[in-house]
């Protein structure tokens, strides 16, 4: 059964991938989590460490979950954007 959806950018750009959980089960942020969201968000980080292998990123990859407002969130679903393929710096955007 596959639990997410995949989204990726253009092949010669850095890598950034969306992780999309088929299932929500009414997730809209993080900040909206609750205990009974626990397999999902463990799955969540989970999935994007075996997207990062897969995509070549042993020296390291970004992480990155916008929540609210403030924090960009602009789609209203929880998702986590994997990036990667170049050196990141900090602080971030």
């Amino acid at each position: 059964m596959t639990r997410f959806l995949l989204s990726e950018t253009a092949p010669q750009a850095p890598i950034h991938i969306l992780i999309i959980p088929k299932a929500k089960d009414g997730l809209t942020g993080l900040s909206k989590a609750e205990e009974r969201h626990c397999e999902i968000l463990g799955y969540l980080l989970y999935t994007a460490r075996l997207v990062a292998k897969q995509e070549g990123l042993d020296d390291g990859f970004r992480i990155v979950i916008n929540d609210g407002p403030k924090g960009c969130q602009s789609v209203y679903h929880l998702h986590i954007h994997l990036l990667g393929g170049r050196q990141m710096t900090w602080p971030a955007g």
